[in-house]
C-alpha cells in the first residue's frame, strides 16, 4: 500500500510543481508546504538562527501538523491537489 501512496504522492507533487503560486491562496500554499515537509522530513526541529517572517509562517504551518504521520500528510497533500484540479 505504501508504494501506491508514494506513487500517488509523487504524482500530486508533480502536479503542484506545475501550478502557479499566483493562483493559489496563501493558506493553501502553507498547507501544501506543511504536508509536504511532514510527509518528506517528519517532525520539524526549531531553528532560531535567523528570523524571516515568511519562513516563520511556513514553519508554524508545519509545526501545527507535526503530530500526524508521514502517510497521513501524503494523503492530505493528495486531497488538496485533487480538490484544486476540480
Amino acid at each position: 500500500m505504501n508504494e501506491d501512496l508514494d506513487k500517488r504522492f509523487q504524482k500530486a507533487v508533480d502536479i503542484a510543481a506545475g501550478m502557479s503560486q499566483l493562483t493559489l491562496p496563501q493558506d493553501v500554499q502553507l498547507r501544501l508546504y506543511a504536508f509536504y515537509k511532514q510527509a518528506t522530513f517528519g517532525t520539524p526541529h526549531a531553528n532560531n538562527s535567523s528570523f524571516d517572517l515568511r519562513n516563520a509562517f511556513k514553519t508554524n504551518a508545519w509545526m501545527q501538523i507535526s503530530h500526524i504521520s508521514s502517510d497521513e500528510a501524503k494523503e492530505r497533500y493528495i486531497e488538496i491537489i485533487e480538490d484544486l484540479q476540480k
